[in-house]
């Protein structure tokens, strides 16, 4: 009977002792906090829609998860494979935008409640990763294009995107605009950052070519980052 409560005893001890090295181990990890970390909403108000868009960078990871302030979790994803053990650094993705006929954008701001989003993972060194990033339900109502008119003809060496900005409910601040022209038959994209002052601005003569298609999008940017969309197509003579 001694020697198995003796034996009971070492082996209590045994695990004592593991339980407190790990726990310093544990303690010697370094934690690394994340470079850059964002999550805002974007609407688009000539197509009636909304998206989440999240964006990450720092050292080389392994996972990553995120989870919003009542701690669900939202997004988990580990590189596999090559990337195992190379890592990643960059993530940028936007969500599924339903329409405002399937889903209103009250219902989906509901889904992604305000407040404080967490960003935990692992380094390919095993490392700690941390980070956070606050989300708005400010949202800016979309600016007022007033050049070029939805399927209109300007010429290609003198074409100018005007808008005006619209009026804001009490409380959005909004910080910056940003035009962005895209050719409708192949990947070419011509993209400004403005600031809030900016109601217009020329598109090099350089990027359009007669007789072709493109989109106009201006974005109106919110303090938050939230920002919202107003589009318009056009063709140059």
């Amino acid at each position: 009977m001694k020697k198995r409560l003796m034996a009971v005893v070492a082996v209590l001890m045994l695990l004592s002792a593991l339980a407190l090295s790990l726990n310093g181990a544990e303690a010697d990890v370094r934690t690394v906090p994340l470079e850059d970390t964002s999550i805002i909403v974007e609407v688009n108000s000539t197509d009636g829609d909304a998206g989440l868009q999240l964006f990450l960078d720092g050292e080389a990871w392994r996972s990553i998860q995120v989870r919003s302030p009542d701690g669900r979790k939202i997004f988990d994803v580990a590189g596999g494979g090559q990337l195992k053990n190379l890592g990643l650094t960059e993530l940028f993705w936007e969500s599924e935008e339903p329409s405002f006929d399937e889903m209103p954008l009250e219902e989906f701001l509901a889904l992604f409640p305000e407040g404080e989003y967490t960003f935990s993972g692992k380094t390919v060194e095993g490392e700690r990763l941390t980070g956070s990033a606050l989300l708005s339900h400010d949202i800016p109502a979309g600016p007022v294009v007033v050049s070029p008119e939805e399927g209109g003809v300007v010429p290609a060496d003198a074409a100018v995107v005007v808008w005006e900005p619209a009026v804001e409910p009490v409380g959005i601040d909004i910080v910056g605009f940003q035009v962005i022209v895209e050719r409708e038959d192949e990947a070419r994209t011509f993209q400004v950052d403005l600031p809030a002052t900016a109601t217009s601005v020329t598109i090099p003569p350089e990027f359009l070519e007669a007789n072709t298609g493109y989109k106009v999008e201006v974005l109106a940017i919110e303090a938050s980052g939230n920002q919202t969309i107003t589009e318009v197509s056009f063709q140059t003579g």
